[in-house]
Formats: structure tokens, C-alpha cells, sequence
């Protein structure tokens, strides 16, 4: 079945869920946060039947300033990322693989973009931890966010991503329970119309970039 679109049938709804980095899947003991069209089988992209508002997010970039992602990002196309710093494998990942995606782009649309990670781990992940990090991980013209975890939390759920507190494990390591996906903004209406996957590849990422970019279904 194509993407979701206005007017035509929509897929069977699967629930987002939460995810440890270098875990197994959360059961967080509460209803899903929200419902989404099953993406086609060879597509990494789930359109969504019902795009989400930006969040209403005011927090504190790698700068130490403030920054507010509704005024910043308005009317440019944004991939926002909820994740953290020490997570092992999938957070890296992710972030690396738009990277590679974001470097094959031409100079215009790179200027274009905004990608965006918000830390699930504010205590540990300061401004300064964050733009060394992304640094490493990412990329550094990349966004980085940290501020208190009620507001970064409540922030992820007008999107559908659930995040739980950090917590210390037996061997003192701590976990970060997260949504691990990727959902990108349209240029157009400033709504996150798609919605990414921690199992997104670089080549996906370069595949689709260029459509969000302008705005359109990947």
C-alpha cells in the first residue's frame, strides 16, 4: 500500500514504543502514546495519518543559550531525535546515519535543514557534553538540547515519543528509556508528518532527505 494520504484508505495503526539503548524493548506498563499507518515494506518512512504540532519546546542549545524550537525551526524542514549521550548503540547510530545522509546533500539544502537532538538524559548531558558528543556522533552544524527532564519529557509526548527517567542499573551503568524515533518536519505546515525507526539506514536517509527537504512525501 503507498503512504497515507488524504482521502485514501490507511493501513492497520501500530503503537510507537519505548526503547533501551543497548536493550530489548520497554514495556512501559501504559497505553501506547499514539497510533501510526504501517509503513510499505520497502519504504522506511511511515507517513502519518495525523501529523503532530511541533513541540512547544523552549530549552538550551550547545551554546549555553536559550532556544526555542517553534521559533527557530519554523518554516525549515526538521528531523527531531529524543535520545542520549552515553547510550551505546542506537542513539550513535541514528545520529550517524543522518549525518552521512546530511553530508551527501548539496550545500543549499543542508543550509535548509535542521536536525535536532533532544537529550533523555539532562542531569548528565550539559550543553557542553552535547556539542562535544554530536561532534563525534553527528554533525556539528546539528542541533543539541538539554534542559529538566519534566519539560524535555512533556515536550517528546506532544510528538508521541515516550521517555522515561534515567535510571542506575545494579552494575551502576544508567539507562535511558526512550522512543527511538525520528519524526521529520515538513517546511510547509511545520507538522511532523514522518515518522523514522531506530532500524533507518544511512542509504534510506540519503533516499528520502531530498523530498523532505522540499516539503514532500518520501
Amino acid at each position: 500500500m503507498p503512504p497515507a494520504q488524504p482521502g485514501p484508505p490507511v493501513a492497520p495503526p501500530a503503537a510507537l514504543t519505548l526503547s533501551s539503548c543497548g536493550g530489548d524493548k520497554a514495556d512501559s506498563g501504559t497505553t501506547p502514546v499514539t497510533d501510526v499507518s504501517t509503513a510499505p515494506a520497502d519504504k522506511a518512512a511511515t507517513v502519518l495519518d495525523r501529523p503532530f504540532k511541533k513541540p512547544d519546546l523552549v530549552l538550551t542549545d550547545t551554546q549555553g543559550e536559550k532556544y526555542d524550537l517553534r521559533e527557530r525551526t519554523k518554516g525549515k524542514p526538521t528531523l527531531i531525535y529524543f535520545g542520549y549521550t552515553n547510550c551505546p548503540d542506537v542513539c550513535p547510530l541514528t545520529m550517524s546515519n543522518i549525518a552521512i545522509a546530511y553530508k551527501k546533500l548539496p550545500q543549499a539544502d543542508r543550509d535548509k535543514l535542521r536536525v535536532v537532538f533532544v537529550t533523555t538524559d539532562p542531569e548528565r548531558d550539559t550543553p557542553k557534553a552535547l556539542g562535544t558528543w554530536l561532534k563525534g556522533a553527528g554533525d556539528p552544524a546539528f542541533t543539541g538540547l538539554t534542559g529538566d527532564f519534566p519539560t524535555i519529557q512533556a515536550g517528546a509526548r506532544q510528538i508521541g515519543i515516550g521517555i522515561d527517567p534515567p535510571k542506575k542499573e545494579k552494575d551502576g551503568s544508567v539507562v535511558s528509556m526512550h522512543g527511538a524515533q525520528v519524526v521529520a518536519f515538513s517546511p510547509k505546515t511545520d507538522a511532523g508528518y514522518v515518522l523514522y525507526s531506530e532500524d533507518t539506514t544511512a542509504d534510506d536517509y540519503i533516499k528520502d532527505l531530498p523530498a523532505l527537504i522540499k516539503g514532500e512525501n518520501p
